[in-house]
């Protein structure tokens, strides 16, 4: 912090409003420590001699070339000039390049360069016309095409305009990432820092998504839930300054308890009382008081045994953050300095988004920006139409023709799916129809999970560019198998606003696999089930074989830290092309933890990292492979794993083969003499030092039966 400019050292003021500034919040009554202070002693040096320059001459040498070039009028045919041939007096109308050995001046065509008597350039800019014909001067004329539309762009409540369409999509990706950027270098725990599991979306006044960064999948399609039931809870009482916390997969649209949402609305000056847009940023926090190190219990069966549960929690009121309270949620998380950390970076990626999308309605307009929100949300529904229209074409369906797929999970529940597609409106209806109904176990998957595994499975299946948004659910209908309604529960944890705000037709205690009731744990729907059910309409629509169908999650820890992490497998092979090797597929999209990172944050040995050889499906395109990661403990440790695909192989198809399931082996220490023993896809144990565990995750299918070639006279398959 500068000295301020009022003078007087107010210094504590000044650095209270660039935190608020950088970070969208204050602490209450909190002492400033001053850790550093530098001392700038400023001076003026004498103005450089005159070089000595040749004799003024007002003729002006003639070009080296004339070429085109284009400017923001259009192509305009543009001489060159050497410089060191430029005498004092010349004076050069743009259009004109001026180039030497190391730099190039460009002319613009509203501007005039004169050389001066010291040899200098001078170059005068003169006012123009801008795209809505005021005349502009000064530092709005020197702008240019930055501060104002192309010409011929449509009013905001015109159509969209494809130039003006594609470049306020990449403005708002944009946005998003610099969000996403931001977190990761405000963050401090390993999962959010390291791993990358997290995601960031802008969003219109009604909550609708409008973009994203291409972060985790499964966060970004059940994010809209979660602005829109927050808007609902706190309507009328939604103020600048607010920010706003929620995790509940059942009644506040999280994906599952670690995954704590922090929404922020943005209200601009001159624009009423209601937020003009809204941004929220989804990580994972390592632990948030689960049942087990990691708070992904293996076999919690319930939503109480996975962690602190928040329906909605104002984290920032009117620009001061809340700590009390969130001690008071969180108090049982193992690591809370981490999940404060976590938390402010979270409300500091928000406040960058709105700074950036008040600089981007500023820039243009409020109207544009709406406007072309509403203009990318259309386009993402018509090419999802156009997909749709163009497979029941390509397929023969009819006109309202049924594709159907079904897979099992290792526990022995379906997941099945018919899509009726109707060709002539371009619309489909997912019907969810004979899926097992809500698991004992935590393979549940929320509704909003199972909303986000289809509009991204949509999205993939569409080979236009465009941001993940709502307009790519607009011409589906769901039929998820409801459940029977029952009481509301009791209040969870202090701080919370209860549950009343939120009007429903009826609270459902137990529904189906996909829809479950609201007391289900859904720790292993998110990270597992989620990746199915992208297996499956991905099948019904022949896309590709299956992936490794699961995250592998891995927890461990003790009473004092959590990790947490999902490891890569092998994705499906396609008509033209083979699966990726060793990546995170479909529903993830996280790192892995560098070796060094994870070693010397953790008592852990990472002593294997490596591709399963020969682990993907045979066929004409081959899945790709699972991997091998061994870790070694070094102390006492709660080890949780959580996986799928370990009793059900990733399917082939068109005739490709499966490919290979995946094992988790707990080895004894080195040199020790206990025996190697297969945890299943689901297990919690206890570990001593020295012990290892190691993951062979599945490979993807492989597409189209294998090719025969003849060799030296014999057949290879």
């Amino acid at each position: 912090v500068s000295e301020p400019a009022a003078g007087g050292g107010a210094y504590a003021a000044a650095f209270e409003a660039q935190h608020r500034r950088e970070f969208g919040f204050t602490f209450a009554e909190r002492p400033v420590l001053i850790d550093d202070i530098r001392v700038r002693g400023t001076g003026l040096s004498p103005p450089a001699p005159a070089a000595p320059t040749a004799a003024a001459s007002g003729a002006l040498p003639p070009p080296t070339s004339v070429g085109r070039t284009y400017f923001e009028s259009g192509w305009e045919e543009t001489p060159s000039y050497s410089l060191q041939s430029l005498a004092p007096g010349n004076v050069l109308e743009g259009p004109a390049l001026l180039l030497d050995d190391i730099s190039t001046v460009v002319v613009e065509p509203n501007c005039t360069a004169t050389v001066t008597a010291t040899g200098h350039l001078e170059i005068l800019v003169r006012p123009r016309k801008g795209a809505r014909g005021e005349t502009r001067t000064g530092p709005e004329a020197q702008r240019g095409a930055e501060a104002a539309p192309a010409e011929g762009a449509p009013s905001p409540s015109g159509d969209a305009d494809p130039v003006q369409l594609s470049l306020y999509s990449h403005r708002f990706m944009g946005i998003a990432e610099q969000m996403g950027r931001t977190l990761q270098r405000t963050s401090v725990s390993t999962n959010i820092k390291e791993r990358l599991d997290f995601s960031c979306a802008l969003f219109d006044a009604s909550g609708g998504l409008v973009a994203n960064a291409p972060h985790i999948p499964v966060h970004l399609g059940a994010m809209q839930d979660a602005v829109q039931l927050q808007q609902r809870r706190w309507e009328g009482d939604i103020h600048a300054g607010d920010v706003f916390l929620s995790n509940c997969p059942h009644t506040a649209g999280g994906s599952h308890l670690p995954d704590l949402t922090v929404i922020t609305p943005a209200f601009l000056p001159g624009d009423g009382e209601a937020p003009a847009f809204w941004v929220a940023s989804r990580g994972h926090h390592a632990d948030i008081g689960g049942a087990t190190p990691g708070s992904m219990p293996p076999f919690s069966h319930s939503l109480s045994e996975e962690g602190a549960r928040i329906v909605g929690f104002r984290l920032v009121s009117r620009g001061v953050l809340q700590e009390e309270g969130v001690r008071s949620i969180l108090a049982k998380s193992r690591n809370l300095a981490d999940n404060l950390s976590d938390l402010k970076a979270q409300v500091a990626a928000n406040e960058m988004g709105l700074r950036l999308l008040a600089s981007l309605a500023a820039e243009s307009s409020l109207a544009a920006v709406r406007s072309y929100m509403h203009h990318i949300q259309a386009n993402a529904e018509a090419t999802v139409r156009a997909m749709l229209r163009a497979f029941a074409a390509r397929t023969g369906l009819g006109a309202n023709g049924v594709c159907t797929a079904a897979d099992q999970l290792d526990d022995g529940s379906e997941i099945r799916l018919a899509v009726t597609i109707d060709a002539a409106a371009g619309s489909a209806t997912f019907d969810f129809s004979g899926t097992s109904p809500q698991s004992y176990s935590n393979l549940n998957a929320p509704r909003a999970v199972t909303y986000s595994a289809v509009i991204y499975s949509l999205r993939a299946l569409c080979d236009t560019d465009m941001p993940l948004n709502q307009g790519c659910l607009a011409p589906v209908t769901f039929v998820l198998p409801e459940g029977s309604p029952s009481p509301p529960p009791g209040p969870s944890f202090p701080g919370h606003v209860p549950d009343t705000s939120v009007t429903r037709p009826g609270r459902v205690l137990v529904g189906c696999l996909l829809n479950p009731g609201e007391t289900a744990a859904v720790v292993g729907g998110n990270v597992l089930t989620s990746q199915r059910v992208v297996d499956v309409v991905l099948k019904a629509f022949g896309a590709c074989a299956a992936s490794q169908g699961c995250m592998n999650n891995l927890t461990f820890g003790d009473e004092t830290y959590g990790y947490y992490e999902t490891i890569a497998g092998g994705a499906g092979a396609g008509p033209d092309w083979d699966g990726r090797s060793g990546v995170h597929t479909h529903m993830t999209n996280t790192r892995i933890t560098d070796p060094e990172v994870l070693e010397r944050r953790y008592p852990v040995v990472l002593r294997t990292f490596s591709l399963r050889a020969h682990s993907g499906g045979g066929g004409a395109h081959r899945g790709g492979d699972g991997v091998v990661r061994e870790i070694e403990f070094l102390r006492p440790t709660d080890v949780s794993i959580l996986s799928e695909r370990r009793a059900v192989p990733p399917y082939g198809l068109a005739g490709g083969e499966p490919g290979v399931r995946g094992q988790n082996l707990l080895l004894p220490a080195e040199g020790g003499t206990g025996p190697t023993v297969s945890l299943g896809g689901k297990a919690f144990v206890r570990v001593e030092a020295g012990a290892r565990l190691r993951v062979l995750s599945p490979g993807g299918g492989g597409y189209g039966a294998p090719a025969e070639a003849y060799s030296g006279g014999s057949r290879v398959k």
